[in-house]
């Protein structure tokens, strides 16, 4: 029993563990020769407490598994963190780069239920008629379902990564324009970074949160030039989302375009409170991104959260009529063949959105892979404390093959008594 209760530690919480068959052996390696030596330790799957390797699932969702989830929030906050301020090997000058907080939201799609507020913040009555509460499920449905554009709601969905791509595009062109520089030149001279997540609003309509960030040439590496400010990045971020756009299919003869709506919301990085005025902090932000890169589009269709096989499945899960309409709207689109690029049905449970919820640009900094490695190296050298053996001085071969995935109803019960091993939960987001 001892031995199956720090199996079920060291996943950390996962609850949908992934189950491998196979086996690892460690050699001694004579570093000079390359001679393999005496069999160090060998795993074989059948010997385990559980009977196989369980691995985490590393799902970022909330709703699949709460304890990868954190893990992942807690990563990407770490990342955006970095960004702002340094660390992970991004060196702490970046917090003098001129950065600002964007929200770029969707189109409309017809009136829906809201909570309008005056210029005060008061919360006024809904065109309905009715003053709602924030938790009403009425908010984001539409008020007349019938005229309501699902049609270009979906097809938004399918083509808002496409949309950010071509901003950031633009973005560049613009930021060079206003320092008097071509595309090439720019390139000499400073780098545009950025780290985004996409969030659905009640409505069910992705749109973008994203740090952006002037650098030099090289990256978070180089300061910036001296033309580099917040207030031309803002009127560049400006000029490119309302120049961005992309062509959309033509159906039944109505030809589609995208554009980001026109609610655009541009606030520079400097400090206070997040929600207290107008100035943000670092922290403030990573951790307003980090919380929506667990969800999907939960927001909008409540548990649903993997791919439907048949549309008839529909009718065995607790969803909203709008969210129905929206979902069988995709399935509908994802027959035509002119669309099948789309991949409509396969995305239906995300609305039509096939894009990452969480990117960033190359040089913005570390990346979630060199977090969850360092995690690992971590708990190697955990291990390796333990013994006389060096990491440069064996060699391992394993080979393992997938067996299934989650807990037996009795390893669930355990896990459920079991603290986390030391070095799998992500590091923490306090101070």
């Amino acid at each position: 029993m001892p031995a199956l209760l720090r199996q079920l530690s060291g996943l950390g919480g996962c609850t949908h563990p992934i189950r491998l068959d196979g086996h690892r052996t460690e050699y001694d390696l004579n570093t000079r020769t390359g001679e393999i030596g005496n069999v160090l330790h060998h795993l074989d799957s059948s010997s385990l407490p559980a009977g196989h390797l369980l691995v985490r699932c590393n799902n970022r969702r909330t709703t699949r598994c709460a304890a990868c989830a954190e893990v992942y929030r807690r990563d990407t906050f770490h990342l955006i963190t970095s960004g702002l301020r340094g660390g992970k090997g991004v060196p702490e000058r970046v917090a003098a780069h001129p950065r600002v907080f964007a929200t770029f939201t969707a189109p409309g799609f017809g009136p829906v239920h809201n909570r309008p507020t005056g210029p005060a913040g008061a919360v006024r009555r809904c065109r309905c008629g009715a003053l709602h509460d924030q938790d009403d499920s009425a908010l984001g449905t539409p008020l007349d379902p019938d005229t309501y554009d699902y049609e270009a709601a979906v097809l938004w969905n399918a083509h808002a990564g496409p949309l950010w791509r071509r901003f950031s595009t633009y973005l560049r062109r613009e930021v060079a324009r206003r320092a008097g520089l071509t595309q090439r030149a720019f390139r000499e001279y400073a780098r545009v970074s950025f780290a985004k997540v996409a969030e659905y609003q009640k409505r069910g309509a992705v749109h973008f949160h994203a740090v952006i960030r002037i650098d030099g040439p090289e990256g978070g590496d180089t300061p910036p030039p001296a033309w580099a400010t917040a207030e031309l990045l803002t009127d560049a971020i400006r000029a490119a989302a309302t120049a961005a756009r992309v062509d959309g299919p033509v159906i039944d003869g109505r030809a589609h375009a995208f554009a980001f709506g026109r609610q655009l919301d541009v606030r520079t990085i400097r400090s206070a409170d997040f929600d207290g005025g107008q100035e943000l902090t670092e922290r403030a932000v990573a951790a307003y991104i980090a919380k929506y890169a667990t969800k999907g589009a939960e927001t909008a269709t409540g548990a649903l959260d993997r791919p439907l096989k048949f549309l008839a499945e529909l009718a065995q899960l607790d969803l909203s009529d709008h969210a129905r309409r929206l979902i069988r709207t995709a399935w509908t689109l994802g027959a035509r063949k002119d669309l099948e690029h789309l991949r409509l049905r396969a995305w239906a449970h995300m609305l039509g959105f096939r894009g990452h919820f969480s990117t960033k640009s190359r040089r913005y900094s570390t990346t979630l892979g060199a977090l969850r490695d360092a995690r690992a190296e971590w708990r190697r050298a955990q291990a390796l404390a333990a013994t006389e053996t060096g990491p440069d001085t064996t060699l391992v071969l394993a080979h393992w093959v997938y067996a299934g995935t989650g807990l037996t109803d009795a390893e669930a019960w355990l896990a459920e008594t079991l603290e986390p091993a030391p070095g799998t939960e992500g590091e923490p987001t306090h101070g």
